[in-house]
């Protein structure tokens, strides 16, 4: 299955929050949006991905102190994207192996929506059971 097929399903929303934005500001986007990160933009460009494992680490290094900080203090700038075109095994592996939770997906240089690892277990999930179900049916022969 590919990166499309999930984006078509959940929608391309994607909740983005300028660099300069307090980190107090992005916990309200992630609670208002129930999400666990959102894409770093400037003028819809994107320069880094915030998630709330950020937050937590931070927060332990640096105290409350770091609720009026910027969200460029604590992203990840060196974004891992994929593109729509891209498999879910693939980004699933990709994700697994370099132990982060979120991709922003890409098309033509612009951000077109971002997966999950959840997003992509419910995916692989729903494709087991697909197949459970045409074996089911060719052992009964209907």
């Amino acid at each position: 299955m590919l990166i499309s097929a999930i984006l078509r399903t959940k929608g391309s929303q994607v909740v983005s929050v300028a660099p300069d934005a307090t980190v107090a500001s992005l916990l309200t986007e992630l609670a208002r949006h129930d999400i666990g990160a959102v894409v770093v933009a400037r003028q819809e460009t994107l320069i880094g991905i915030v998630s709330e494992r950020d937050v937590v680490r931070h927060l332990r290094r640096r105290g409350p102190d770091l609720l009026a900080a910027p969200v460029s203090d604590i992203m990840t700038s060196d974004v891992v994207t994929c593109v729509p075109e891209d498999t879910v095994e693939e980004i699933s592996e990709h994700m697994t192996r370099h132990r982060f939770r979120h991709v922003p997906v890409t098309s033509k240089g612009r951000v077109v929506g971002i997966v999950s690892i959840g997003d992509l277990v419910k995916s692989r999930l729903r494709g087991l059971e697909d197949d459970r179900a045409r074996l089911e049916a060719y052992i009964h022969g209907t």
